[in-house]
């Protein structure tokens, strides 16, 4: 089965082709929500072109993202993360597009009797830790300039093509904070030729840049990723494999 998730693409051999009658290819509108706390995980979505947050809402209503999925990963590992199946986060898409949809039963019955898929799903499972870590610490510590660099970098990592479609608003409520922050940082951005933007859209022009306007913790989660998934195509080293 043809894909461009990188997860998808480091199962086990063979893998793919078993779960390809129960895959279905699904277009993801933006603002949809897939899942709502305290649901139980039904389905488990493998991003192609599009971008999934994980947030949190408090008890005030005010939302921030603690997670970001893309076409490196899957939302949802909760399912077969133990005998509870709910969670208190909620999963949005963010930037529209398609994703290859499964039964979390499917994965879960595999995910139990094959050490091979354990192996990989694990592996994913403690890099999104490390991302969700240090998300949590960043948000803490770091300025909004360098946070919406890093954000704009991750985004760009999960999605194909340098244009992304995108709202202010949204931006503002995946980052915790006010939109009028957003615009200023955007408004910078531009000036200084990091980024185009317009009504709905965010193009990256300068990835280094960014880059360098960002603080570590992009950095240092792509690095986790690649250490644990594969630089590309998430292919294990060989002597990794069991």
């Amino acid at each position: 089965m043809a894909t461009k998730n990188w997860l998808l693409e480091a199962l086990p051999p063979g893998l793919n082709e078993k779960f390809a009658p129960d895959f279905k290819k699904v277009f993801l509108e933006r603002g949809k929500r897939l899942h709502e706390p305290g649901e139980v995980i039904k389905e488990l979505y493998f991003p192609l072109d599009c971008a999934l947050s994980i947030t949190l809402t408090m008890v005030d209503g005010r939302t921030a993202e603690t997670g970001l999925v893309g076409r490196r990963e899957v939302i949802g590992v909760n399912a077969f993360m133990g005998g509870r199946e709910t969670t208190q986060t909620t999963y949005i898409v963010q930037i529209p597009g398609n994703a290859m949809r499964i039964s979390s039963k499917v994965l879960r019955t595999e995910f139990d009797c094959n050490q091979d898929l354990r192996d990989v799903m694990l592996r994913y499972t403690q890099a999104l830790i490390a991302q969700i870590s240090q998300t949590t610490a960043c948000n803490s510590l770091h300025r909004l300039e360098q946070r919406m660099a890093r954000w704009l970098l991750e985004v760009h990592d999960r999605v194909e093509g340098d244009d992304v479609a995108l709202t202010q608003e949204f931006l503002a409520e995946m980052l915790g904070v006010r939109r009028a922050g957003i615009t200023q940082t955007a408004q910078k951005f531009q000036e200084s030729g990091l980024i185009r933007y317009r009504r709905g859209h965010i193009q990256i022009l300068d990835r280094p840049g960014l880059e360098s306007s960002s603080c570590e913790c992009f950095g240092v989660v792509r690095d986790e990723y690649d250490r644990l998934l594969g630089e590309k195509h998430g292919a294990f080293p060989a002597a990794q494999r069991k």
